[in-house]
């Protein structure tokens, strides 16, 4: 699991690739939304383009992250979700909770 975050304008982008399964991959996604939280940022996506896998802890993991960034003030949206991602997010009713983007620049547009 590797994380890079980027900034677009006031909003933080972390490209997230490899597998978000229990452990490292979780643990990853979790101190990453805390940090930016930590440091004042209130709107994130969370770029899943390059995730090849994410099993019930990733999705729990999602759900936390969500939940922190939204009691925290601020917004967590998703971009560039795999087929089987999607899928996944659509079977657990979570497709109605996330806001989720195909398009980078309407993800940025959509923070108001």
């Amino acid at each position: 699991m590797k994380i890079e975050t980027r900034k677009v304008g006031d909003v933080t982008v972390l490209d997230c690739s490899g597998k978000i399964t229990l452990g490292e991959g979780t643990m990853a996604v979790r101190n990453s939304v805390r940090e930016i939280l930590k440091n004042g940022g209130m709107k994130i996506i969370l770029n899943l383009g390059d995730v090849n896998y994410i099993d019930s802890s990733g999705i729990g993991e999602l759900v936390s992250s969500y939940t922190t960034v939204t009691n925290g003030g601020g917004q967590l949206k998703l971009l560039n979700l795999t087929k089987k991602i999607q899928e996944l997010l659509a079977i657990t009713k979570l497709l109605t909770v996330f806001q989720v983007y195909n398009d980078e620049r309407a993800a940025v547009a959509s923070f108001s």
